[in-house]
């Protein structure tokens, strides 16, 4: 019994999260550079042509959960799951596009992203105060209790 995304083919392999299940294989080959990265379980991976850079950059590698490897325009991967006898869930990864994953600037680590955070802590605070002060507001007819109102048969406790 074959699973789908080990039957699909290069040309075919669209971008985004996969699954590759034990004793399947598959083969990319990107016309773009592509990233290749492991999120659960481990690979054996053989990268072949085109040649570029240095001769230890081509061959056999292993990966694991938290690896990146970036593939050349025109390069073969090819890549089955390393089977433990503990683990027989299948290997989660990512393929996309090298400009789709490119990091993230430092301005948008260190500034936007934590202005997104306060902003989004600030509404948060906004809606619990007026939460608060719709319910405050709505236990001041118990606070005036006493004072000229007449209590009803449940809220004096005669029942």
């Amino acid at each position: 019994m074959s699973h789908p995304a080990a039957s699909l083919s290069a040309r075919r392999a669209p971008i985004g999260a996969w699954r590759l299940h034990p004793g399947h294989a598959m083969s990319l080959s990107p016309k773009k550079t592509a990233v290749l990265r492991i999120f659960c379980g481990r690979v054996w991976v053989t990268l072949g042509g085109p040649y570029q850079g240095a001769p230890n950059e081509l061959g056999d590698r292993f990966l694991g959960p938290g690896d990146v490897l970036a593939v050349p325009p025109g390069a073969r991967l090819v890549m089955e799951p390393v089977a433990r006898p503990d683990d027989a869930g299948p290997v989660h990864f990512d393929w996309s596009d090298a400009t789709a994953s490119a990091a993230p600037s430092r301005f948008a680590r260190e500034v936007a992203s934590p202005a997104r955070d306060l902003g989004e802590a600030l509404g948060r605070a906004g809606v619990a105060t007026v939460r608060v002060l719709r319910g405050l507001l709505g236990y001041s007819e118990f606070l005036a209790a006493g004072r000229g109102r007449v209590l009803g048969p449940y809220e004096a406790g005669h029942w």
